[in-house]
C-alpha cells in the first residue's frame, strides 16, 4: 500500500497550504481527536474543518523555532545514525480512507520509514526519558505509518537547546486501527455533517471557547436545552468531589507540616517534604489606589472576563 499524493507543497503559499489542510485529518489533528493534544480540542479541530475557527493568533516563540530548527534536528539524527533524509513536499492521502493526510516532514532513503522532527522545553525533558515518547507524538508518528503503509517511524528531538536524542516507534496495528475508526467517526458524523463534538475538560476547549465567545451580550439571556439540567448536576457533584479530596490533601499537608515543625526538610523514604522559607514582595493596589490615585489610574489596566457560576 502506497500513499497518494493529493498535492505538491514545494510552490504552494501558506494560505493555500491551510485550505488545502482542511480536507483531511492530519497527524497532529489526529492526537487532537484522540484527546492526547494539550493545545488543540475535537472540537477545535472540527472548527478548523470547516472554516469557522478563530484568526489564528501570530506563531509562539517556541513555534518559531520548532519550524526554523528542523532541518538542523534532521541533518543531526542523519549525522548519529549514518541514514539518508530526504524532505517530501506533498500532502499524502491513505490511498482507501481519503480524510486521512499526512504532512511528514523527512523520509528515511531506502527503508519503508520517516522521521519527526521536534524541540521541546528543558522543562519537558521527563516525557522524554528512557524509552518514553509523549503520547501525542506517538499517535502523530502511528498516524503516518497509517497513510503511508510504512513498517517503522523515527522521532528526534533537541531539549532545552543542548539535549539531543532520537528513538524508533514500530508500527502498532491495534492503535493504526483504533486511529482510523475514530478518524472515520470524527470526519464522516461531525465534520461532513456539519455536526459538532461536545466540548470536553481541557484546556484547549476552556481557550477556545474564551476565544469564540470573549464577551457576554450585556443583561441577555436563553432557555438552555433540557440536557442543561444533567450537566449542571454532573458540574455540582464534582464540585462536591473536588472539595473533599482538597479538605483530604489540606489534612495531610498539616499533618506532615506538624511533623516537620522548625525544620526546614525531612525524608520519608525515598521521598523529600519540604517547608521553606519564601519571601516576596508585592504592589499593594488598595494603598496605592488611596494614596497616589493618579499613578494607580495611569498603571491599571482594565480587562473583561467572563465569570461562571451556578445558582
Amino acid at each position: 500500500m502506497e500513499a497518494v499524493v493529493l498535492a505538491n507543497t514545494n510552490e504552494m503559499s501558506h494560505e493555500e497550504w491551510l485550505q488545502a489542510r482542511r480536507k483531511g485529518i492530519g497527524g497532529s489533528d489526529a492526537a487532537a481527536i484522540a484527546g492526547l493534544n494539550k493545545w488543540k480540542s475535537p472540537v477545535g479541530v472540527y472548527l478548523e474543518k470547516i472554516g469557522q475557527a478563530p484568526e489564528e493568533k501570530v506563531n509562539s516563540e517556541a513555534a518559531y523555532w520548532g519550524t526554523m530548527l528542523e532541518d538542523v534536528v534532521a541533518q543531526e539524527f542523519a549525522k548519529r545514525t549514518g541514514l539518508k533524509v530526504r524532505r517530501r513536499n506533498a500532502i499524502l492521502q491513505h490511498p482507501k480512507h481519503s480524510f486521512m493526510f499526512a504532512n511528514v516532514d523527512r523520509l528515511i532513503v531506502g527503508e519503508k520509514a520517516g522521521l519527526e522532527c521536534k524541540t521541546a522545553s528543558e522543562y519537558l525533558k521527563e516525557e522524554w526519558k528512557d524509552n518514553e515518547v509523549p503520547a501525542e507524538y506517538l499517535i502523530q508518528c502511528q498516524h503516518y505509518m497509517a497513510v503511508t503503509g510504512f513498517d517503522y517511524w523515527w522521532i528526534a528531538v533537541l531539549i532545552g537547546g543542548n539535549k539531543f536524542i532520537y528513538k524508533k516507534i514500530e508500527r502498532d496495528e491495534e492503535i493504526i486501527q483504533y486511529l482510523i475508526q475514530i478518524e472515520s467517526e470524527f470526519w464522516n458524523n461531525h465534520v461532513l455533517k456539519k455536526n459538532p463534538p461536545m466540548f470536553d475538560g481541557s484546556d484547549a476547549s476552556s481557550d477556545l471557547l474564551k476565544a469564540i465567545y470573549p464577551t457576554a451580550k450585556f443583561d441577555d439571556e436563553i432557555e438552555l436545552p433540557t440536557d442543561a439540567t444533567e450537566l449542571i448536576a454532573k458540574y455540582e457533584q464534582a464540585k462536591q468531589e473536588e472539595a473533599e479530596a482538597a479538605e483530604r490533601r489540606k489534612e495531610a499537608e498539616n499533618q506532615l507540616k506538624a511533623m516537620l515543625g522548625d525544620y526546614e526538610k525531612g525524608f520519608a523514604g525515598e521521598r523529600i517534604v519540604t517547608w521553606k522559607n519564601v519571601r516576596s514582595s508585592r504592589v499593594d493596589t488598595k494603598l496605592l489606589k488611596a494614596k497616589y490615585p493618579e499613578i494607580y489610574q495611569e498603571v491599571a489596566k482594565e480587562s473583561i472576563s467572563r465569570r461562571f457560576a451556578i445558582k
